[in-house]
């Protein structure tokens, strides 16, 4: 039974042919594609709207240099936001439940921030290693510890993700499969269960929408402090 619990995080296969590309790939055709059109329907509306939003709010810690990266977070942040929240629906696959897809997003993403700073201003992006004022003492352990804080931040963007919404898709299967348990023994409980349940799925979107969000937004944050 326990093992159970976990067969959801496996990547599925059809005539052992993994199918997380597929999982990947179909948010991309939930988009609506753009037209020529002086007047567009009310979905390409709501979509470009959404969009500019997002745009927005991701920009605006950034400064000019900054938001050459539009394109890259934006896109980053609706392919997060979409897989996320398809990982909600039932006998779906959630390929960010997976630390390896994840670290594939943050390290690249992350290396780039840092190779930009490092290039552009080399002298500005070693500083951070050494606080001033720093008693001469204290400066290889300093030195040690912001590297390692440094070279952690890529980890901790991919565990994070990882970790919320493996935490959220347990709790949704372990109450899920109490409902459906106590409905024939105890269904006033069933009842209540199934309220708690509701709940969840309700905190999980929040939660799902968040970490997207919280996903992109120290990537920009990093970019910032390279810029």
């Amino acid at each position: 039974m326990n093992l159970n619990f976990f067969d959801q995080f496996s990547s599925p296969s059809l005539l052992g042919i993994p199918l997380i590309l597929i999982a990947m790939t179909f948010p991309a055709l939930l988009l609506s594609t753009q037209n020529n059109r002086w007047i567009t329907d009310r979905l390409s509306t709501l979509q470009s709207w959404f969009i500019s939003l997002i745009t927005k709010q991701l920009m605006m810690p950034l400064s000019n240099k900054g938001h050459k990266w539009a394109l890259i977070l934006t896109s980053l942040m609706l392919f997060l936001l979409l897989i996320n929240l398809l990982g909600l629906l039932p006998y779906t696959f959630t390929p960010t439940t997976q630390l390896s897809m994840n670290l594939a997003l943050a390290i690249p993403l992350w290396l780039a921030t840092l190779l930009t700073g490092l290039r552009n201003q080399p002298s500005i992006s070693l500083a951070h290693l050494l606080p001033e004022g720093t008693p001469t003492p204290l400066i290889p352990a300093l030195v040690l510890i912001e590297t390692t804080s440094l070279l952690i931040r890529p980890l901790a963007l991919g565990v994070r993700l990882t970790a919320n919404l493996t935490a959220g898709h347990l709790l949704i299967q372990l109450i899920s499969t109490a409902t459906a348990s106590l409905v024939s023994t105890m269904p006033m409980i069933s009842l209540l269960t199934l309220l708690v349940l509701f709940l969840l799925t309700v905190l999980e979107v929040a939660v799902a929408m968040i970490q997207a969000y919280v996903f992109v937004l120290l990537l920009s944050l990093y970019l910032q402090e390279n810029i």
